[in-house]
């Protein structure tokens, strides 16, 4: 199977820093699109940034400035570092890519993975 684990999330003051990291493992031929999305409690899930194989990088208007999203091929592993946090951005972060892997049959395939989510809390 293929998945995805993140960490480095917790409890923040607002204007603090943290840097979460998402690692894939399984029987992974390549990672196109890497991407990061939260959601807060009550609220819907939204997109925060994406970062495609060759580096090419988006965010959502929110976290333009603040967040950087970097990602590791050797390692298949995709970062998001969030400064000058606010109370507002407190919400489950979730990874999230697309995967071509091998299935147990040899046969490559494509399948979008989500990690289980870690907690990001800044309070004021």
């Amino acid at each position: 199977q293929v998945q995805l684990v993140e960490s480095g999330g917790g409890l923040v003051q607002a204007g603090g820093s943290l840097r979460l990291s998402c690692a894939a493992s399984g029987s992974i031929f390549s990672i196109t699109v890497m991407a990061w999305y939260r959601q807060a409690p009550g609220k819907q899930r939204e997109l925060v940034a994406t970062v495609s194989s060759s580096g090419s990088t988006n965010y959502a208007d929110s976290v333009k400035g603040r967040f950087t999203i970097s990602r590791d091929n050797a390692k298949n592993t995709v970062y998001l570092q969030m400064n000058s946090l606010k109370p507002e951005d407190t919400g489950v972060y979730y990874c999230n890519a697309d995967v071509d892997y091998q299935d147990y049959l040899k046969v490559y395939r494509s399948l979008e993975v989500w990690g289980q989510g870690t907690l990001v809390t800044v309070s004021s």
